[in-house]
């Protein structure tokens, strides 16, 4: 079970129009968290809020819907709206140095919101494993892809070390927001308040 089960009883509104409604909404707000961007003028990768966007589409609405806001985040930049980092959009970013990075949100919502499905009401300390696994699958991705655009020998120092600090943080919030809305779901819940 995740957040979307609990927010939206199937009684509510119709299922279809529901999920478009939370998808599109999704994928708007990683692509206002793009906007929050530090530019670094030694790497073509800026430092960002939307990964954090990203790992908790896919911890708090599953793998599909997860996966399906990070399609359609992804298609809105790729057809021309100012949706990746720094107001950047079109086929060049997506498929420039920082593609890797933007195809791996993809794949991390997908498998984060997998293991969510799975295992998120046991414990938070598995929802945090599973932000710190959706954040290396992210790293693994643009890793490889920038590698072509930079070379092997400089990738770790263009697109992961500078990096670290503000992903740790970045996870520390995911894990404070995922404990809060946890706690917060589960005493309503109990209640009867939000079915």
């Amino acid at each position: 079970m995740n957040y979307s089960d609990i927010l939206i009883p199937e009684r509510s509104l119709p299922n279809r129009v529901v999920n478009i409604a939370i998808i599109l909404g999704t994928s708007w707000i990683i692509a206002i968290s793009a906007q929050i961007t530090i530019i670094l003028p030694f790497s073509p990768v800026p430092i960002t809020a939307q990964t954090l966007a990203v790992l908790l589409a896919g911890l708090f609405l599953g793998k599909n819907l997860g996966a399906a806001s990070i399609a359609a985040y992804l298609a809105q930049g790729a057809a021309g709206l100012p949706f990746f980092a720094g107001g950047k959009y079109g086929l060049a970013t997506l498929f420039g140095p920082t593609g890797g990075y933007l195809f791996g949100f993809l794949a991390a919502a997908y498998i984060v919101g997998m293991l969510s499905e799975l295992r998120y009401q046991r414990s938070l300390f598995q929802a945090s494993s599973t932000i710190i696994v959706g954040n290396v699958i992210i790293y693994i991705f643009g890793l490889v892809w920038l590698a072509r655009f930079v070379g092997e020998f400089q990738v770790l120092q263009l697109g992961l070390y500078p990096f670290l600090i503000g992903d740790l943080l970045k996870i520390l919030l995911g894990i404070i927001l995922v404990g809060g809305s946890s706690a917060f779901l589960s005493r309503n819940n109990s209640t009867g308040n939000l079915v």
